[in-house]
Parts: structure tokens; C-alpha cells; sequence
């Protein structure tokens, strides 16, 4: 008999773009509504390095959300080649950093200020991995000779593999993985400090959606989207009931002028529709019954943290998907599966 209705356990995102000012009170209420906490990336501008700016950024937050919201931002700090191990001890005692956030310098949006070398920050892995705080990873190599459909694989084995061995007790989290190659590595690793969060767009698209008809630069995000067999390596991840892969949507809102240009900006928004798109795949798959784990369960057991106690139910009831979300200032964000109609709406 088809499912009518399921109700699971409130989920997180421990993997969102929130942005700042305008656009941050725009986007907000979309997390907020559906999720009880969210990773909130740190690559703003100037990006947030330090406990100070971490604890200023969630106030603005907080200060953003919907009257009577328990949404709960879990602040992340921007890890640069002269991060001081210090701070982050700090920042961690303190509550301002729930984790800590590695850009591969020049891999995507705002991530100039990144690390180039592991070496340049071994003092603060070694802190990170006496105080158990996580390694939030964007898995890219950013060797301009290596294809960019090539650099997630390229950064496994360059750089994860020897960064793994090197501080055995660090709690890694590799990013919006988009390859078999990630998968894989993910589910070979046993010592259960290794996990990985997956988007919704890399489980439903491959990289022929950029360019269905000509360039679609809605489709194009960092990771870019890979090849078919990918996305379908991705979605028996997730669907794996392996308690190492969990929800991260990246939602990464830019407006449609920023990403219909001549340089068009990395990024998806699709925060107000991602449950509902999560949950199609896993209907598609047969894995209904492994939803809430993903959703719900599994990110929040990595980060140590107990699981949200009230809940949220979805009806089977088609919803049309919204072109666009409109700023205050007249700026339009064009959301994840613009015009399309999902089987599943969020009570």
C-alpha cells in the first residue's frame, strides 16, 4: 500500500549557506521552518575566523528568525593559514564553534582566504583532535591540472587519505560529496570518525542538467555535478542506512543576476523544497523506512549531540515548486527545481 503520510523526528542541516543582511532575513525562514539546527558555513566577507565574529554572526541570526522559532544555528569557524590553535581551543570551550571549516584555497564561493597546505595548519589539527571538535572538509584538489569533474577523487588521495593517517582520533565530515570515489571511501572507513553529508541535487541530477537545451547556470554548483554513474553511487549512500552519510543541503542562495552572467557565482538554493526532494529519492529507492535516519538521526550522533524530540509530518499531496524568492530590494533568488510539481508537502 503507497504511503500516505510520514512523520519522522524534526532533521538538521549540518551543511547550510545563510548569507548576511537582507538576504540572510530572506532565506532564513526557510531552515528555520523545517529544521531543529543548522551547520552554518562561515565563508562570509570578511569570513568568520575568529570566536568574536562566530558568536556576532549567530546573534544576527537569531536576531533574523521568525518570533517563536527554535531553530538553533551551530556556528562554524573559517580555518586560514595563520589560524591559531588557540582560538579554536577557545571558540570550542566557549560554545562559539561547533566545528571548524577547511577550504582548499580558490575551490569555491569566497574561499580566498583558505588554507593551501595542511602543514600551515597542523597546530590546530592536533587541538581539534585532542578536543574532539570536527574537521568540516571541502573535498576538492585545486591543482589547475587536474579536470575539474577529476578533483573531489584527486583530493581523496592527495590530501584526505594522508591527513586521515596523520591525526587518527580527527573527526572528519567531507562535505557535499558528489562521486563513487567519496562514497566508497566513506564506507571503507571503519573507525566511524569519517562521515560525509550529501545534497539533494547531487542525488537527483547528473551533469547533463547544466546544459539540457544550452547553459543552465541554476544547475551549477561547487562540487560541480558529475557523471550518472555518481549520481547513482550517491543515492545507494544515502539510502545505505550506513549511519556515515547524513543531510547537508548546501543551500547557497545567490541572486539571479549573480549567477546569469558572464562569471555566473557556485551555488543552489534549495532550502525550501530540499525535504521534500530528499524524500522523493528515497521513495524512488524503496528506503522510506531509512528517511529519518538520514534525516534526522545519523548527523546528529556524529556531532554528539541528541537527536530533536518533536517532530515534522509530510502528506502525499503534490506541490508546485515556486519560480523564485523576491528581496525586499526588488533581487530575485531562483530556488532549487523551480516549476517543477514534487509528490510530497510539508504539513
Amino acid at each position: 500500500m503507497t504511503v500516505q503520510t510520514l512523520t519522522i523526528r524534526r532533521p538538521d542541516d549540518w551543511h547550510l549557506h545563510l548569507r548576511d543582511g537582507d538576504l540572510l532575513r530572506a532565506v532564513l525562514p526557510a531552515s528555520a521552518s523545517q529544521s531543529g539546527r543548522a551547520v552554518v558555513m562561515p565563508n562570509l566577507k570578511p569570513p568568520v575566523t575568529t570566536a568574536e565574529a562566530a558568536i556576532a554572526y549567530r546573534e544576527r541570526i537569531v536576531g533574523a528568525l521568525p518570533p517563536g522559532s527554535a531553530f538553533t544555528p551551530l556556528m562554524t569557524c573559517y580555518l586560514c593559514d595563520t589560524t591559531a590553535a588557540a582560538e579554536i581551543r577557545a571558540g570550542f570551550d566557549a560554545g562559539a564553534f561547533a566545528a571548524a571549516k577547511l577550504y582548499p584555497a580558490g575551490a569555491t564561493t569566497h574561499s580566498e582566504y583558505g588554507v593551501t597546505s595542511i602543514d600551515r595548519i597542523a597546530d590546530v589539527l592536533a587541538v581539534m583532535q585532542d578536543i574532539g571538535m570536527p574537521l568540516l572538509i571541502h573535498g576538492e584538489s585545486t591543482d589547475p591540472a587536474v579536470d575539474v569533474f577529476d578533483r573531489e577523487a584527486a583530493f581523496l588521495q592527495a590530501t584526505l587519505r594522508p591527513l586521515l593517517a596523520r591525526y587518527p582520533r580527527l573527526k572528519v565530515v567531507l562535505e557535499h560529496i558528489t562521486t563513487a570515489e567519496a562514497a566508497d571511501f566513506v564506507l571503507c572507513d571503519i573507525s566511524g570518525r569519517l562521515a560525509a553529508t550529501i545534497t539533494p541535487q547531487h542525488l537527483m541530477f547528473n551533469r547533463n542538467a547544466m546544459f539540457a537545451g544550452g547553459i543552465r547556470p541554476h544547475y551549477y554548483c561547487l562540487p560541480v555535478l558529475k557523471r550518472e554513474r555518481h549520481r547513482l553511487a550517491l543515492r545507494r549512500a544515502a539510502t545505505s542506512g550506513s549511519p556515515a552519510f547524513f543531510l547537508g543541503t548546501d543551500s547557497a542562495p545567490h541572486d539571479t543576476q549573480a549567477k546569469q552572467s558572464a562569471c555566473g557565482c557556485a551555488g543552489i538554493f534549495s532550502a525550501p523544497v530540499a525535504l521534500q526532494a530528499y524524500l522523493t529519492v528515497f521513495e524512488e529507492e524503496h528506503a522510506l523506512d531509512r528517511f529519518e535516519a538520514f534525516a534526522s538521526d545519523n548527523g546528529a550522533r556524529f556531532y554528539g549531540m541528541p537527536p530533536n524530540q518533536d517532530t515534522i509530518t509530510f502528506h502525499r499531496s503534490p506541490m508546485q515548486v515556486p519560480e523564485q524568492l523576491e528581496l525586499p530590494d526588488g533581487r530575485r533568488i531562483r530556488q532549487f527545481l523551480a516549476g517543477e510539481t514534487l509528490p510530497w508537502t510539508l504539513a
